[in-house]
C-alpha cells in the first residue's frame, strides 16, 4: 500500500483559518442584508448632493421653464420678505 503523509500538518493549520473566513463572510453578509436600505441610502445621498437653498430651487425652476417670469418675481419677493434680517 502507498501512503501519502506529506500535507497533514498544512491542512490542520489551513482548515481553522478557512472556517474563520467562511463564518466571517456569512456574518458580514447577514449584517449587510439586514441593514435597512434607507439608512444606507440617505447617508450616501447627504454626502453626494448638497442642500439647495429655496432661491436656487426657484432659479432652477425658472431657468428650466417650469414657472413664468411673474411667478418667479413674486416668489423671489416672498422669499426675501421671509428671510431673517442680519444684525
Amino acid at each position: 500500500m502507498m501512503y501519502w503523509d506529506g500535507g497533514g500538518w498544512a491542512w490542520m493549520t489551513f482548515m481553522p483559518l478557512l472556517w474563520i473566513l467562511l463564518i466571517g463572510l456569512v456574518v458580514w453578509t447577514v449584517v449587510r442584508l439586514t441593514q435597512s436600505p434607507s439608512s444606507r441610502d440617505v447617508d450616501a445621498d447627504r454626502r453626494r448632493t448638497p442642500e439647495e437653498t429655496p432661491e436656487e430651487i426657484l432659479d432652477r425652476r425658472f431657468a428650466s421653464g417650469e414657472i413664468d417670469a411673474a411667478t418667479y418675481t413674486e416668489a423671489r419677493r416672498k422669499l426675501a420678505d421671509h428671510r431673517p434680517r442680519s444684525r
